[in-house]
């Protein structure tokens, strides 16, 4: 088995429903002024209006993979308002983000629907980014670990066991994000972090990871990335400024240098080899 300090870490923020065209482009610009640190696989999730924008604003080379927020199971068809993921690869997306509680809750998407879609990203070589976490009652009754076991589980449901070496998956407690999100500590985090790493099993990839996110900043990021089986961190508002986003690659970029100094680490997930002209 390889060791876990022979992956990447994934450092990643979602734009989630914000930036218009000429902000994504002041992000990327700005973000492109600094040098990405060995050892560190970066993403950024823009709003699918932005997403082939992003990908044409990033150099060929570029270390930087793009995700899409969300994409249909169905590879086509009628379902207005929607995008497939065959459509999301071809304006850009290397990764597609499954699963996330805005999209449980107020979208009605049920561990049905996000095993169909992890199922439907694989199928077109995406990396499935599969979002879990518990709401503050499940936290406080202490079901916090049998939740999110059921929620990994159903996730991963459709999938064949060497298709399970390619997913990536983010804790992401329901009370710790957003504008009112608590913030955590490690022992309410270690044993979830520990229980999706025994459920996703051992490393099938290279691709494969587990993330935290939930009220991740710069003072507590590398706190955070010392619990173990923490392969990365899935950052929210704190990374929306392309400034906070270079201010955690930076917080992040001694751990990552021991790592790929001690390895053979590379980057092997290239964001733009098949960009369209």
């Amino acid at each position: 088995m390889t060791s876990p300090m022979s992956r990447p870490l994934w450092i990643g923020t979602s734009w989630k429903m914000n930036k218009t065209l000429a902000e994504a482009d002041t992000f990327i610009d700005e973000l492109l002024t600094y040098r990405i640190p060995a050892g560190i696989q970066p993403f950024v999730l823009p709003s699918h209006t932005a997403l082939a924008r992003v990908r044409n604003r990033l150099p060929t080379n570029s270390p930087v993979l793009l995700g899409a927020q969300n994409a249909h199971w169905a590879a086509e068809g009628s379902w207005t308002g929607e995008i497939s993921m065959r459509m999301a690869k071809d304006a850009g997306a290397t990764l597609i983000e499954i699963g996330h509680s805005d999209r449980r809750e107020h979208f009605g998407e049920t561990d049905r629907i996000v095993a169909l879609k992890v199922a439907a990203a694989s199928a077109h070589h995406l990396i499935p980014l599969i979002c879990v976490g518990e709401p503050l009652a499940v936290r406080d009754a202490g079901g916090a670990e049998d939740f999110v076991r059921v929620q990994v589980q159903a996730a991963l449901s459709e999938l064949a066991p060497a298709e399970i070496g390619r997913v990536i998956i983010a804790y992401e407690p329901v009370w710790a994000i957003g504008e009112r999100g608590i913030r955590p500590t490690m022992e309410q985090i270690a044993p979830v972090m520990a229980l999706i790493n025994d459920v996703v099993g051992p490393e099938a990839g290279s691709a494969r990871a587990v993330l935290y996110g939930g009220s991740v900043d710069p003072q507590n990021a590398a706190e955070l990335l010392s619990v173990p089986h923490t392969d990365g961190l899935f950052v929210g508002r704190a990374a929306w400024a392309a400034s906070g986003f270079i201010e955690l690659l930076k917080v992040c970029a001694p751990r990552a240098r021991a790592a790929a100094s001690s390895t053979s680490y590379s980057r092997t997930l290239p964001q733009n080899a098949d960009r369209q002209a």
